[in-house]
């Protein structure tokens, strides 16, 4: 048990059930969860399904790579948040790790993800 979260791609118009791709998985990285709570839904951590614009990727993107090139920004720019099974709040090997394959990830979807016909959603549980 613990925090799980994912970026998963699909069609942005759709009718009926949709499987979509899972793009990204995350274990226990209470800082990226943090900012999709406070940046995409709106602070409400509920579990659901949110789109994510690419503006909101672009900026996630910048302020990991802000962060990657400059670690003392780590706890202003991408704080750690407690929670049940959240994992550590170590600014840490693992939280840069993360960073790091965080802004992987979202440069591989900014550069490959058709945004007029194509949807990035985050979801998360614990």
């Amino acid at each position: 048990m613990g925090l799980d979260m994912y970026l998963n791609k699909g069609p942005k118009v759709h009718i009926g059930e949709v499987d979509y791709e899972e793009v990204a998985y995350w274990r226990k990285a209470n800082h990226i969860h943090k900012w999709f709570v406070d940046n995409v839904q709106n602070g409400v951590d509920d579990c659901g399904a949110y789109r994510v614009s690419k503006e909101k990727l672009q900026e996630l993107y910048d302020i990991l790579n802000e962060v990657i090139c400059n670690p003392e920004l780590a706890s202003e720019k991408l704080p750690c948040t407690n929670g049940f099974s959240f994992g550590s709040c170590d600014y840490d090997e693992n939280y840069y790790e993360s960073l790091q394959y965080t802004a992987e990830v979202i440069d591989s979807i900014l550069t490959n993800t058709d945004f007029e016909n194509e949807c990035i959603e985050y979801c998360s549980s614990w």
